[in-house]
């Protein structure tokens, strides 16, 4: 249970600790944005490099 003398700790552990893993978790999720769109790009130059090797066959 907190009691009032653990305010102060836990003020400085959040301001320590809750901005740098703030940031992580959304720079997390911009990331997997990004790793998603590169995936649908990886796919689509995949069907074109087999579109383009059935033309010359």
């Amino acid at each position: 249970m907190i009691t009032t003398e653990d305010i102060p700790m836990w003020i400085t552990l959040t301001g320590n600790f809750g901005f740098p893993i703030a940031i992580t978790v959304y720079l997390f999720v911009r990331f997997e944005k990004k790793l998603d769109k590169l995936e649908l790009v990886i796919l689509q130059l995949s069907e074109v490099i087999k579109t383009v090797n059935n033309r010359r066959n």
